[in-house]
């Protein structure tokens, strides 16, 4: 599996899933989760309300991941999970790794070759970037030595991709990315 790290507009990626780093109503937001429910347009915002009627009333917990289509989006899916928020107390690196682990069992159960992550819980929800691309990386590498190989299950993941929006996030994740006993 080959992980990738880009700077640029997560929303204008032509893989099959991204990721919305959601809150746990599903029903939009700031940040990453606003930009996606504004480009995929209103049938995504009908889409998770119908998640949270039917499967989903309490809404998405942290670490957690469940899909829709992508709608106006070049993606097929966007995969939404919930990261853990420091300032809440939620300070567990195994609910930030849930995020990526859930997220890529659900890009895997729909067929996904390609998805496309952003800097799940840094920023507002107040975690250290460095220490995201360490679990993110960490996740990715432990998902794809667990389903290559398996008589059992092979995952069709081929390409993962970290796309930042800021220039200082995305040195952060190559720097992460690059450091021995990552890369």
């Amino acid at each position: 599996m080959r992980i990738d790290v880009l700077q640029g507009d997560l929303t204008t990626r032509a893989v099959d899933a991204i990721v919305n780093a959601a809150n746990s109503s599903l029903l939009g937001g700031g940040g990453v989760d606003g930009a996606i429910h504004r480009a995929a347009g209103g049938e995504l915002l009908e889409a998770c309300r119908e998640l949270r009627r039917m499967e989903l009333p309490d809404g998405l917990p942290v670490g957690a991941a469940v899909a829709t289509p992508a709608y106006r989006l070049p993606a097929r899916w966007v995969i939404h999970t919930v990261g853990p928020n420091r300032h809440a107390g939620q300070i567990d690196p195994a609910l930030l790794a849930s995020c990526f682990r859930e997220s890529l069992m659900v890009a895997a159960g729909l067929g996904a070759r390609s998805v496309a992550f952003p800097a799940i819980s840094a920023g507002i929800y107040g975690w250290d970037s460095r220490q995201v691309a360490e679990v993110a990386f960490d996740a990715v590498r432990s998902f794809s030595s667990s389903s290559s190989g398996s008589a059992a299950w092979e995952s069709p993941l081929e390409l993962v991709e970290f796309v930042l929006f800021s220039e200082e996030t995305t040195s952060v994740f190559r720097a992460a990315f690059e450091s021995p006993g990552l890369a």
